[in-house]
């Protein structure tokens, strides 16, 4: 009799089972077409895509040319084996010390709208640049040194002048001189919006091979855009809105973008949501760098973080089950792809690139 019961249990489990499965079907198909991967990297009018401005930015993202004593360039915080960041807890400081912040990667940051940084300190990634380049804890190299540093060098100034040619038809007007502190930001920032992640397991998945990714992922996907509304932070492509949230994390004068908007309760401890994706081998997540595993981040927020006025209302207790938590790591395990973007001299296009 016994079995009987067992069985009857078990028929009941699976048609319970296959009936939620068909109901979250048509959801699940539209949450997979908000994810669609891109036809082109977008670029800005004020900074549009040229081949001689991307190689002149990437020769000086590698360069150390730009620090004052010339042992730091961009690549010593950002480097490409690493995701793009450095693998540390925080930055490392020209010193030997930590900085502030846990280093960002650099993906997918052309589909970045408003404000850039932790805490949004620059206007746009254009603004970027000499943030890092001039900090006396990191490059120590003033914009003016920097200027006069590279138009001494008769390559780079060949390189700026081919980058940025003078649109006079007047070939008797002075163009002015071939590098300035615009263009030097405007090239970095070219070079920087190339920094594509490659196709994942997940991108193959939602374009309709059904074999990509594992069941347990697919659960994954469900629950971080239904129940755990991970998505509504973390949603598209680049899996980032790109704004800034208080997640339950920062303390005391920790207070991110509060910082700079002082009157608004919203905006006390809240920071930018960065992407998801490529974080295999990591060790060091949040601003801060203060959790230690993508285990642990799913931790904090099934807890729903620091409960406090800030917080965004986004962020809950979620109660999830270990199983959930399994599902949400084999999900996050498929943004990761089989080989590292690839940004060499050889790569770049002649016209608007592709990601």
């Amino acid at each position: 009799m016994a079995w009987k019961v067992g069985a009857a249990v078990s028929a009941a489990l699976a048609v319970g089972i296959a009936g939620s499965a068909a109901q979250q079907a048509p959801q699940r198909a539209a949450w997979r077409a908000e994810y669609r991967a891109p036809e082109s990297i977008p670029f800005p009018k004020s900074n549009p895509y040229s081949r001689p401005k991307a190689e002149l930015g990437r020769r000086l993202f590698f360069d150390p040319v730009l620090s004052g004593d010339r042992t730091r360039s961009c690549a010593s915080c950002h480097q490409p084996d690493l995701a793009w960041a450095d693998g540390r807890r925080r930055a490392l400081g020209r010193s030997g010390d930590d900085m502030e912040f846990h280093t960002p990667s650099l993906l997918n940051l052309a589909w970045q709208e408003g404000r850039f940084g932790w805490d949004g300190k620059f206007r746009d990634l254009e603004a970027v640049a000499f943030g890092p380049i001039s900090a006396p804890g990191n490059m120590n190299l003033g914009a003016e040194e920097a200027v006069r540093r590279l138009a001494a060098d008769p390559a780079y100034a060949a390189a700026f002048a081919g980058a940025f040619p003078n649109a006079s038809p007047d070939a008797s007007l002075d163009p002015g001189p071939a590098v300035t502190r615009e263009r030097i930001e405007a090239a970095l920032a070219t070079f920087e919006r190339l920094i594509v992640s490659t196709p994942a397991p997940f991108d193959r998945w939602i374009a309709g091979d059904e074999r990509a990714v594992p069941e347990a992922a697919k659960r994954g996907f469900d629950l971080f855009n239904g129940r755990a509304n991970c998505a509504a932070c973390h949603g598209g492509w680049s899996f980032s809105d790109g704004s800034f949230h208080d997640i339950g994390v920062g303390r005391g004068e920790d207070i991110g973008r509060g910082r700079f908007v002082p009157k608004s309760e919203a905006l006390r401890y809240a920071f930018k949501t960065p992407g998801l994706r490529e974080m295999r081998g990591r060790t060091h997540f949040m601003h801060d760098g203060s959790l230690d595993s993508l285990a642990a981040v799913i931790d904090l927020y099934d807890r729903g973080g620091i409960d406090r006025p800030s917080r965004s209302r986004e962020i809950r207790p979620l109660n999830l089950t270990a199983a959930e938590k399994a599902d949400l790591l084999a999900f996050l395990d498929t943004l990761n792809a089989d080989a590292a973007p690839s940004v060499a001299a050889a790569d770049l296009p002649d016209g608007p690139p592709k990601p």
